[in-house]
């Protein structure tokens, strides 16, 4: 019985600094909304990486991680967010064209992840590099 009384006490000491504080209870809706909307559709852009992310690890053999650190390399070059670069990408799988910054930025980095590849697979196990 107490946590209730406690979780009762904690509601209301909120919902009275909500109506009292300096903002007003339609910013804090307002604010509500946003943060709810952007909670809803967090799944769905995580569902489209997570897609890309295999169609990467698929093309270019590699882990869950450097396909993801792929990904928001492209990201970081072409200056769009990570979930739309998943959603072209996963429209280019599906016959759509990949904008042609997009392309440029998939060949630098796929480009620089087999080189890097190489780098590291071509030394011998038990020896360091230095």
């Amino acid at each position: 019985m107490q946590r209730t009384t406690v979780l009762q006490e904690d509601w209301w000491n909120l919902r009275a600094e909500a109506t009292w504080g300096n903002a007003s209870a339609g910013q804090d809706l307002v604010a509500l909304r946003a943060e709810n909307d952007q909670l809803r559709r967090a799944p769905a852009g995580r569902a489209v990486i997570d897609q890309a992310r295999g169609m990467v690890m698929v093309l270019t053999p590699c882990t869950r991680g450097a396909a993801r650190n792929l990904l928001v390399d492209i990201s970081r070059q072409c200056d769009t967010k990570l979930p739309e670069v998943a959603a072209s990408l996963v429209a280019a799988w599906e016959g759509k064209s990949l904008p042609e910054q997009m392309q440029r930025a998939l060949r630098r980095t796929v480009r620089r992840f087999h080189v890097e590849g190489q780098g590291r697979d071509s030394r011998q196990p038990g020896k360091s590099s230095r």
